[in-house]
């Protein structure tokens, strides 16, 4: 009795002594820093992955450990299903519970792309088609579907231009690209409606889309910053007096493709729909991405009398109240007449 007894003990404790041994290991495999093929490994993670299809995916990445002792690791502290999907970055010294806690959390890879005041659509389009962390849904769509997809109403009778707001937008890799523009089409909507409720009055403005139109000419207008409030004013000023807005930046619009930088006098008397020097009031659309300044100038206007500016040539530019000052500006700056 008292043998069987020892023997029991024995093998009791060599249980423990192999369960301890085993626990030691796999504490040491999941805590002990991961061998990487490079300082950091990018991976992802497709949506639908379970954790062990993830594991082989992380691991062809470039990244040196037993997937089962991953999806072993998951099953343990019971979020074996919890994993998100995305795109990933590990760097040298991280742990698979590092790596399990990472992808439990969803802290994927951020990266980002930038829309500049001023550009169009199209320019936008070709940022966004030309980003190697986006998955591009879009490129091949027609203006009209993209509107639809972002749930404009009558999409096939709104062009897009100007609907986006200029920005630094931070995404996920391989995020949609509809996505993306969903986000700046909102945030565009959003200050165009805020500002729009607190708009000073009156204004030669009956819609805020008007403003939304006037704010992307007083965008491609304005050369200095400071200058941005005083273009705002010539251009509601001449907008109250039935004056012509005589914008170069229109009829280069309206040019398309067919500009070739040099604006022409025939281009000046053509009459189209974006020509401003024939076609009294605002054009049809924007004519590009206008940035909260500029819709704020146009909104909450700065006093002012002039009715004509023209560029000095650093940027800046010269305001007048009349056209015979306005006729001496132009001798002086653009003619190099004193």
């Amino acid at each position: 009795m008292i043998r069987w007894l020892i023997k029991m003990l024995m093998a009791g404790l060599l249980l423990a002594l192999v369960a301890l041994a085993a626990g030691g290991w796999f504490y040491w495999q999941v805590s002990s820093p991961l061998h990487l093929s490079g300082e950091r490994v990018e991976f992802q993670v497709t949506p639908g992955s379970g954790m062990r299809a993830a594991a082989r995916e992380i691991a062809a990445a470039g990244i040196d450990f037993d997937p089962w002792i991953l999806v072993a690791l998951g099953r343990l502290l019971q979020v074996e299903g919890a994993i998100k999907a995305g795109s990933y970055e590990i760097s040298r010294g991280g742990t698979l519970l590092d790596l399990l806690h990472m992808l439990t959390r969803g802290d994927v890879t951020l990266t980002e792309i930038v829309f500049i005041e001023g550009q169009t659509f199209r320019q936008m389009r070709e940022r966004l088609d030309a980003h190697p962390d986006i998955r591009h849904d879009s490129k091949d769509l027609p203006d009209a579907e993209i509107m639809r997809r972002l749930g404009m109403e009558n999409a096939n009778q709104i062009l897009p231009e100007g609907w986006f707001f200029p920005d630094t937008y931070l995404f996920a890799k391989r995020s949609s690209d509809i996505d993306i523009l969903a986000r700046a089409h909102h945030a565009m909507r959003r200050h165009l409606e805020s500002e729009w409720e607190q708009r000073a009055s009156p204004l030669p403005l009956t819609t805020s889309y008007q403003a939304l139109i006037l704010a992307s000419i007083v965008e491609k207008e304005t050369g200095l910053d400071a200058d941005r409030p005083q273009v705002a004013a010539v251009f509601l000023n001449r907008l109250k007096q039935g004056m012509l807005l005589q914008s170069d930046p229109t009829v280069i619009y309206g040019l398309g493709e067919h500009f070739d930088g040099n604006l022409k006098k025939r281009d000046l008397s053509a009459d189209t729909p974006y020509n401003t020097y024939v076609r009294a009031g605002l054009p049809p659309t924007p004519i590009a991405m206008p940035g909260l300044a500029a819709l704020r100038a146009v909104l909450h206007p700065v006093p002012s009398q002039a009715f004509y500016f023209v560029a000095r040539g650093d940027g800046s530019s010269h305001f007048s109240r009349t056209l015979e000052e306005h006729n001496q500006a132009v001798n002086r700056y653009q003619r190099r007449v004193r």
